[in-house]
């Protein structure tokens, strides 16, 4: 944790497979965002496993290396060419890891990086997730995820994710939404012009005293199609 701040910086970042608004595929341009947040913890979405011509690492294992991070890997799509899905960083110790599968028939594979962290005398849940396109598809798997928050509703967890809703009043992540604290989400896509809030920090059994905001730095707005979205947050007892 970065010794000068008395709260807990997170955030959480869809990185669009390292590619950025120029087309230009450069994970050390997602890591230098990274290094702009100087985040405790991390979620990320759309992290690529694939193998990338002229480097000698895989997307995943460039950032997994990140100084200072360790990563918990959360892989969604498997096949021939490799892997897909979401990566939790962390400067905070690990305690535990679980892996959850919210994917539905029919539809791209979605899951859930569910971990506990310590921090202080304590630990901290942390959930990062990737909800679908489709109405019914997000409805289900915010169902999922409440069900989730519910098996220890009194310990403080912290859910980052791209829950992809961009309807008024958020309806088909509403029954996740409910459990969490309420506050105002910024508008993170598209990076050079954000118009939808579809990237979120929610609590739950912890406050959040400041609404999360985007980070929109120059690199941010070109480094992906998704700005990251960033809050500081009390450290529970």
């Amino acid at each position: 944790m970065r010794a000068e701040a008395a709260a807990l910086r997170v955030a959480t970042y869809n990185i669009h497979r390292a590619i950025g608004t120029d087309h230009q595929r450069n994970p050390a341009r997602i890591a230098g965002v990274l290094g702009e947040l100087r985040a405790d913890v991390v979620g990320l979405q759309e992290v690529d496993w694939h193998d990338e011509p002229g480097r000698r690492h895989a997307q995943f294992e460039y950032l997994a290396r990140l100084p200072g991070y360790a990563a918990v890997a959360g892989p969604n799509l498997r096949d021939h060419r490799g892997h897909y899905g979401n990566l939790l960083l962390t400067h905070l110790p690990i305690r535990a890891v679980r892996l959850h599968n919210l994917s539905l028939d029919g539809r791209e594979p979605r899951g859930a990086v569910d971990v506990d962290l310590a921090l202080g005398a304590g630990s901290l849940r942390v959930i990062v997730t990737h909800l679908g396109l489709r109405v019914g598809e997000r409805w289900r798997q915010a169902w999922a995820l409440r069900r989730l928050l519910l098996q220890a509703p009194d310990r403080p967890t912290v859910l980052l994710g791209d829950l992809n809703d961009w309807l008024p009043g958020s309806p088909t992540v509403r029954p996740l939404l409910a459990l969490c604290a309420s506050r105002r989400h910024p508008r993170t896509f598209p990076s050079r012009r954000p118009v939808l809030a579809l990237d979120r920090i929610l609590t739950r059994a912890l406050p959040m005293p400041k609404p999360p905001v985007a980070h929109r730095s120059a690199t941010a707005c070109v480094a992906s199609d998704h700005l990251p979205v960033v809050a500081d947050l009390p450290v529970p007892d």
